[in-house]
């Protein structure tokens, strides 16, 4: 168990080429035992320990290296319970420390060139060749000794490839790119939904889905790969939208993608006429019900790194290996929000970094409890955010009782007693009926007068520029939701 990070969930990196020189393959050995002792280190090749409170970040179990993901919770990982998590750790600890500011910057992905090799040398290295900060200094004028030791691990850690700060970045176009896009800068309210590809290979169930909806909402989320179960490409699938005249809103998630699939993915989608791209982690692979792959590395990059990516090759026409584009890609950035039932203020600060990394729509984490969210907000607001980016917030109409109960417990999400006792009390109605078993008449119209409540609540709060509302895959109790609801239509 390292002394200052938790236990790391991997292996540490190997190189992919040793160093020749025995010297410093004795060196790396050396630096890898003692870091693993303290830290836990997985030899990333480029610390960022200075930034994170001195936990190393890639102990976390998905490898992120900018923040915790949207499933944290106190106590323990979403990927192993036996766990605590990484950044709730790191988050604390900085908070303790009076250094929650440095965990703003984007941090870099790993580079598979200095995985596994020292990252002592290079900053050694580094240090000779600027000549600064002098040792004395730390004597004779410790201000500046720190302010040069700072910038010194800034451009270390900062490589010119990544180029990573912790400030606003706004879009480099005027007009909108999308109708989602114009829709959020012109209507003072809009309603957007999801759409689940069928399990196969036919286009004509999407097509009828969005025909059904389309009075309805401004645009349909595609989903890729929810709960890591496998089902029709979420670009082909925004392209069947795009060709019957649809608004799609293609979903890429980080899990499974490399960053260079991420980026082909991306510009083909932009090849194909589709401008909406809501960048997401992914549902970790032990949230399928079935077989999964062991242990996977799932995560190449996060979110924050991904929406960094995009947005540099959109308004700077540049890719990370340094390759600059001719024809830029055109699309809407967009992005999850972040914990609703973490402390409002962590989650802020990661709402904060998506937004700066290239965030300009959130779609926020399923909302049953109102005065939870309007905490959210106003951590939001005490930052500065909810003129920089719209706020769709996310509404599930409930199908069950039973339904209720199983996600009152996961991560992120709160639900009320309040809702939990009248689902309870439709339920028990249903099962009195007693001409069907299977019968949900109750369930689904209590679930239907909360969802229109909570519509409503929201609808009135400051800074909220829309709806977003997921289905599951029930996109047609849509228009009965609606109905005799005073609500602008698409």
């Amino acid at each position: 168990m390292p002394i200052f990070s938790p236990k790391p969930f991997q292996k540490p990196y190997l190189p992919v080429e040793q160093d020749r020189a025995w010297s410093v393959r004795t060196f790396t050995a050396l630096e890898r035992s003692s870091k693993e002792v303290l830290f836990g280190c997985r030899m990333c090749g480029n610390c960022i320990l200075q930034e994170t409170a001195f936990i190393c970040p890639m102990t976390c179990a998905k490898g992120l290296r900018n923040g915790f993901c949207g499933e944290a919770a106190e106590g323990r990982c979403v990927v192993d319970s036996s766990r605590t998590c990484t950044w709730l750790e790191i988050y604390h600890r900085a908070e303790s420390m009076g250094r929650m500011d440095k965990l703003m910057e984007i941090n870099a992905p790993v580079d598979g060139g200095q995985a596994g090799h020292s990252a002592w040398l290079p900053l050694m290295k580094l240090w000779s060749e600027r000549g600064k900060p002098n040792l004395l200094d730390l004597v004779r004028s410790p201000r500046k000794f720190k302010k040069e030791l700072d910038e010194l691990f800034f451009d270390f850690r900062q490589p010119a490839w990544w180029n990573g700060d912790s400030v606003f970045h706004p879009p480099a176009y005027q007009e909108p790119v999308s109708r989602l896009e114009a829709a959020l800068r012109s209507q003072p309210f809009v309603l957007t939904t999801d759409i689940t590809q069928p399990s196969g290979c036919t286009p004509e169930e999407i097509v009828e889905k969005c025909r059904l909806l389309e009075p309805y909402v401004v645009s349909f989320n595609i989903d890729d790969n929810p709960y890591a179960v496998s089902r029709a490409s979420s670009v082909a699938s925004c392209k069947v939208c795009i060709d019957h005249g649809y608004e799609p809103v293609l979903q890429m998630t980080v899990r499974d993608r490399s960053r260079n699939a991420i980026l082909s993915d991306v510009l083909g989608a932009s090849m194909l006429g589709i401008r909406n791209v809501l960048c997401l982690g992914g549902d970790y692979h032990n949230k399928e019900l079935k077989t999964y792959p062991v242990q996977p590395i799932q995560y190449d990059v996060d979110p924050a790194q991904m929406l960094w990516m995009l947005r540099r090759m959109r308004d700077e026409g540049k890719l990370p290996n340094g390759r600059e584009i001719e024809d830029r890609p055109q699309y809407f950035l967009g992005a999850a929000g972040s914990n609703l039932t973490l402390p409002p203020h962590y989650s802020a600060m990661k709402l904060e970094k998506k937004i700066n990394a290239g965030a300009q729509f959130i779609q926020t984490q399923l909302i049953f409890d109102v005065k939870i969210f309007e905490g959210w907000l106003g951590a939001a607001e005490k930052r500065s955010l909810l003129d920089k980016a719209a706020i769709l917030a996310g509404i599930y109409p409930l199908r069950t009782a039973e339904e209720a109960h199983l996600l009152a417990v996961e991560p992120g999400i709160s639900i009320p007693k309040e809702i939990i006792k009248r689902m309870d009390a439709a339920a028990e109605k249903d099962r009195l009926q007693g001409t069907d078993s299977t019968s949900q008449e109750f369930q689904e119209a209590e679930s239907r007068e909360i969802t229109r409540e909570l519509m409503q609540q929201i609808r009135q709060l400051p800074g909220i520029r829309g709806i977003h509302l997921m289905t599951g895959g029930r996109g047609e109790i849509i228009p009965g939701l609606l109905e005799n609801m005073e609500w602008p239509a698409s």
